[in-house]
């Protein structure tokens, strides 16, 4: 492994890996994993000599510090940007492509407008619509494609030397479309990052890390590309869409090469249960997949169980799946276990929603998956009103500190002072510099345990309830909904009404006739009644793909309550839907 301790920047590191090892085939872009003869390799020294080359072409338009989107696919193209920019000096900004939807423009705008970026780098099949997009923005700034086999220079080249505080990269968050805030990733920040991972999870030598992860998602920048290039790895790649076609796709990929860390979202473990056939598991081999990383959104105890014992004929072992959890802001890592099942605690439903964590009695509350210790980082558990730090078992907001925590968000000194500038209330010698998360969790024998996200809790009749558990449980207990999403929201009726409405908003696997949907609805009103105490006040049943999600998979709640409470959306089958009217007195009631 390469000393990331030791090291300034990261091309000390990337040029130190073309000298040392350059035949390695450190990359692996593959375009069907049930064929690895497909793929398309690229060795350290080719890495180098591309990067080098990318890095010539964007100082002839360019200044080190100036900003580069990437608007690219996981592809050999888009390691060859990245590390030209970090060869060049210039500012990595990955990000979605525009794409057809008027949302994913307005963030991809919003981000190239807030990075104020100097140049576009995209690859040769998205370069039409690319500059298509640009001359819509009226986006005046050169268009480059990277050459991942260039021609040898003209001349040596040096490399940029940049200091271990200097800014690598900007990682926008994927919450908002309408005020990206991009996180200010430096170079010490990367190489820790690296060092974090590479250590508490790390893989046999040989090893790859990969997955489908979209490369501006921070779970496949920093934990599938820029990790195991740092760390002397290989990567291997495939897209998200390859995998939502067929989702068989992603265990070939770690079968066929080799790889002992991939990571993904509770989804898409759900959705190999749902789409990956039984008769096709006995001919893969996931006896090696060391890391089966699941994190970016709430841990299911449900989902990892299940997984692990459909996949248990695959050579897949309970100790195998590797719950953990990160944020942009942290660069990537914050907690993560190693080595061990998944500690799982069943916790009694009413104190958690009191904020206690208190063991459940036999056969009953809810289950919460640890995400293991926090790594590198010092964490407190905070009344988030208060900014009082709370005693181990107590549920409040997680908050940060330490090396992994960025430089705060570019250009934005309100939303870094309100996110990155905080000191805990009771603790009278405290320093500040804690990172606000915003999820809420709670700390119990020296472990995290993520429930839910602040700005998402519903308080529903003085109760604290969570929309992901409902969720998870429509899904599990009504076959219609598997392979889907929804989203559980609550809403004010009025401007005077105190209490929240529950709202089911879910998609359907087909579409079906008013009769068969309505009996659904009723079976998911019962579900929720039963398992969870609560009323839905409406159900409405949606085509696929019509829940909103964001870039990175994560459900769009705020904007499904915006959308129901102006009554925008177009359900295949509803109940309890407002009228004109009264969505205009609903949404009146979600101003106030």
């Amino acid at each position: 492994m390469a000393d990331l301790s030791g090291a300034s920047n990261v091309v000390e590191i990337l040029t130190e890996h073309a000298r040392t090892r350059g035949d390695y085939r450190a990359v692996a872009i593959v375009p069907d994993p049930s064929d690895p003869a497909t793929a398309q390799w690229v060795t350290y020294d080719q890495l180098d000599r591309a990067a080098r080359s990318c890095a010539v072409d964007l100082l002839r338009g360019c200044r080190p510090g100036d900003r580069a989107l990437l608007l690219l696919p996981n592809s050999a193209e888009f390691v060859v940007a990245i590390l030209g920019c970090f060869y060049a000096g210039l500012v990595p900004v990955p990000s979605s492509m525009p794409g057809r939807y008027k949302q994913d423009q307005r963030r991809v705008r919003g981000i190239a407008r807030d990075a104020e970026v100097g140049v576009v780098l995209t690859g040769p099949d998205e370069l039409s619509d690319v500059l298509t997009w640009a001359a819509t923005e009226d986006l005046d700034i050169p268009v480059l494609i990277p050459d991942v086999h260039p021609d040898p220079l003209d001349a040596p080249f040096t490399p940029h030397v940049a200091a271990p505080g200097d800014l690598a990269l900007l990682q926008y968050t994927s919450g908002s479309t309408n005020n990206p805030k991009g996180a200010q990733v430096t170079q010490r920040n990367l190489l820790l990052n690296a060092l974090a991972i590479d250590t508490y999870l790390s893989v046999r030598e040989g090893q790859r890390y990969g997955g489908w992860i979209p490369n501006y998602h921070d779970m496949g920048l920093m934990g599938h590309i820029l990790t195991p290039l740092l760390a002397g790895r290989g990567i291997a790649l495939m897209t998200p869409a390859a995998f939502l076609r067929r989702p068989r796709a992603w265990l070939e990929l770690v079968d066929h090469f080799d790889i002992g860390l991939s990571a993904a979202p509770n989804f898409a473990y759900e959705l190999c249960l749902t789409r990956v056939p039984e008769d096709s598991i006995t001919d893969l081999d996931l006896s090696r997949w060391t890391r089966a990383i699941s994190g970016s959104e709430p841990v299911k105890a449900g989902v990892l169980e299940d997984f692990a014992e459909r996949f248990a004929p695959a050579g897949l072992r309970p100790q195998q799946l590797t719950p953990c959890y990160g944020m942009a802001e942290t660069t990537l890592m914050i907690s993560t276990t190693s080595g061990r099942d998944p500690r799982v605690l069943t916790v009694d439903t009413g104190a958690l929603e009191e904020g206690r964590v208190v063991p459940a009695a036999e056969g009953a509350g809810r289950t919460l998956v640890s995400c293991g210790e926090p790594r590198r980082l010092e964490v407190r558990i905070v009344e988030p009103a208060t900014g009082d730090a709370l005693p181990e078992g107590s549920v409040g907001e997680i908050w940060l500190r330490g090396e992994l925590v960025v430089d705060g968000y570019w250009r934005n000194a309100g939303a870094t002072d309100a996110t990155f500038g905080n000191r805990v209330g009771n603790e009278p010698d405290d320093e500040g510099g804690w990172l606000r998360t915003g999820d809420l969790g709670a700390v119990v024998d020296g472990e995290i345990y993520v429930t839910g996200r602040i700005k998402e809790m519903m308080i529903v009749r003085g109760r604290n309830i969570y929309p992901h558990d409902i969720e998870h449980e429509l899904r599990r207990q009504h076959e219609e909904l598997r392979d889907t999403v929804g989203s559980v929201v609550s809403v004010a009726a009025g401007t005077d009404d105190t209490e929240g409405r529950l709202v089911v908003i879910h998609e359907v696997r087909r579409r079906a006739e008013d009769e068969e949907l309505a009996r659904l609805a009723a079976g998911m009103r019962t579900t929720v009644a039963r398992e969870f105490g609560l009323r839905a006040d409406a159900v409405l049943l949606m085509r696929r793909g019509a829940v909103r999600r964001t870039t990175s998979g994560k459900i769009q709640r705020g904007a499904m309550r915006i959308l129901y409470a102006n009554g925008e959306l177009e359900p295949l089958w509803s109940d309890g839907y407002p009228t004109a009217g009264q969505a205009v007195a609903v949404a009146a009631g979600e101003r106030g």
